[in-house]
């Protein structure tokens, strides 16, 4: 690991603490905080149904909690949001990539080898159309290996093709 490395890592580290922990408390508590004492600290109404700054807490949180719960399941379940964040990901992420291009390959050559020893175990000979099957995706799959890069577009050009998406 280069010392260049070192402080990108430290940085993302130092990032992914931020966002998702520190800023998230910090967020939840000046929240609540400015929306009870400029809110709801200055009208009767609200203050009849919120009379102290912790029953305030206890019902927003009873409330929020499994809201934020319900909006969080639907973002990755019910929306298109998700997807469109993975294929992004996927899209701008050689690494990524890769590791669904090898496992789509992996997957691939089992089936393939696993139906050809099928064959076989059944003393049936494995016919020329097996053979050609097999050796032309060895073929593609050397030619790919070969030219793949994670700074070029083979990866994701193979992903597309196989997903039957326009390049």
């Amino acid at each position: 690991m280069s010392k260049n490395n070192l402080v990108f890592r430290c940085w993302y580290y130092f990032r992914m603490g931020w966002s998702t922990y520190f800023a998230f408390i910090l967020a939840a508590i000046n929240t609540l905080t400015v929306t009870y004492f400029l809110a709801i600290d200055n009208y009767p109404s609200l203050k009849t149904i919120f009379p102290s700054f912790e029953i305030y807490i206890t019902i927003i949180v009873s409330i929020g909690i499994p809201l934020l719960i319900a909006i969080g399941y639907a973002h990755f379940k019910k929306s298109q949001a998700f997807k469109s964040e993975v294929d992004i990901l996927v899209e701008s992420n050689p690494y990524v990539r890769r590791t669904i291009v090898n496992t789509e390959i992996i997957l691939k050559l089992n089936l393939l080898l696993t139906n050809n020893l099928i064959i076989d175990f059944k003393n049936k000979k494995i016919d020329e159309s097996k053979i050609k099957e097999l050796e032309d995706l060895v073929h593609e799959l050397e030619k790919l290996s070969e030219t793949r890069t994670f700074t070029n577009s083979n990866d994701l050009d193979y992903l597309k093709k196989e997903l039957g998406l326009k390049n």
